[in-house]
């Protein structure tokens, strides 16, 4: 009993350590921090390749449905952005 305890502890920290990689990067992304765009699509690759069919990470695949389409838009706005930018310069 007490391992199962232990594994579902160690599924929860692992779930809030991917929650805070991604604010953070959302908000480097925000502060136009160079790279962030890419960093931030990391980040969401590596919670979504992390969750297993355990019945523990069912909220951290709630929350990272919920979160990933306002990430994507971030991003293709950041590109559209930089896109613009460019065109700009030129």
């Amino acid at each position: 009993m007490t391992v199962r305890k232990a594994s579902i502890n160690a599924l929860r920290n692992h779930g809030d350590q991917l929650k805070d990689e991604v604010y953070r990067q959302m908000f480097r992304l925000e502060a136009n921090r160079r790279g962030a765009d890419l960093d931030l699509a990391m980040a969401l690759l590596r919670g979504w390749l992390s969750l297993s069919t355990e019945p523990e990470v069912s909220k951290l695949r709630e929350w990272l449905t919920k979160i990933s389409p306002l990430c994507l838009r971030m991003i293709e706005l950041k590109q559209q952005a930089s896109d613009a930018g460019q065109q700009c310069i030129q």
